[in-house]
């Protein structure tokens, strides 16, 4: 899986648990976007901050679980659309 900080948006306070929770390689956003199936993850701002690429359904369901773990929230669990171009996107609620 790849990620990506967006430029200019301020990383969540959680953020470090995150990258210690998945396995991620730091890549450009560009980069991040080209792949299958895309996570969002919003700061405190409401912002999304941070993408992760995953290039298979079975590494996107791997990153959904841990940032679950995390006590985050999924605010597309009830949609099929992505949203932000994203196909789930994290946040505190």
């Amino acid at each position: 899986m790849k990620t990506s900080l967006l430029e200019g948006k301020k990383p969540a306070k959680f953020d470090k648990h995150i990258i210690g929770n998945l396995l991620l390689d730091v890549a450009p956003a560009d980069e991040v976007r080209q792949e299958a199936l895309i996570v969002g993850v919003r700061n405190e701002d409401g912002e999304i901050y941070r993408l992760i690429g995953a290039s298979t359904h079975n590494s996107f369901m791997n990153a959904v679980e841990e940032l679950f773990d995390l006590e985050l929230v999924d605010e597309l669990q009830d949609t099929d659309e992505p949203v932000e171009g994203c196909d789930a996107i994290f946040s505190e609620q």
